[in-house]
């Protein structure tokens, strides 16, 4: 983890002098994190980074950049999306951004209990006795269970708003 010295000019600082920050390549960041350089180039597009630029247009990014990167790859594994994580990083203040991930708390306790539903519900096939767990009468309550609480499958970990309930039967079955 090597940073190439690059001259940054402190402005929070009364006197003239110039401080030297570790920078590092766009290719360099993104390698730490298992992600593409494109990948930060449309972060960047999105709001979600500021890199500095050296006079011939190449962006370098510092502590502060890879301090907002892990904190990206980290709140997308929790499954914020970037629409929220630029929300959070984007927010004026520390109140502002304590409500953002108050909501999104709340978003990844419900998405949790969904998954758990649904871990329970496998473990119950896995373990079932009935020839066709369809035909179990416990899966039947499951299902049953999770319609009522209105639960759906979608094409997000947690489910999309508005898609068909889960079914008891395979789709032509």
């Amino acid at each position: 983890m090597t940073y190439a010295p690059n001259l940054h000019v402190n402005v929070n600082m009364k006197s003239s002098s110039a401080e030297t920050v570790e920078t590092v390549e766009i290719g360099e960041l993104a390698g730490r994190y298992g992600l593409a350089g494109h990948v930060l180039r449309h972060w960047e597009a999105m709001g979600l980074l500021s890199p500095a630029r050296r006079a011939n247009g190449r962006r370098r990014y510092g502590p502060e950049d890879d301090a907002r990167v892990a904190l990206i790859v980290r709140a997308k594994e929790a499954g914020a999306s970037l629409e929220q994580i630029r929300e959070l990083v984007t927010a004026g203040d520390g109140a502002r951004r304590r409500e953002v991930l108050v909501r999104h708390r709340a978003e990844l306790a419900r998405r949790m209990e969904r998954l758990r539903t649904s871990m329970e519900m496998i473990e119950h096939v896995l373990e079932c006795p009935a020839e066709d767990f369809f035909e179990c009468p416990e899966f039947q309550r499951m299902i049953a269970a999770g319609e009522k609480a209105g639960e759906t499958t979608g094409g997000t970990a947690g489910g999309t708003a508005g898609a068909a309930p889960v079914s008891a039967r395979p789709p032509g079955g």
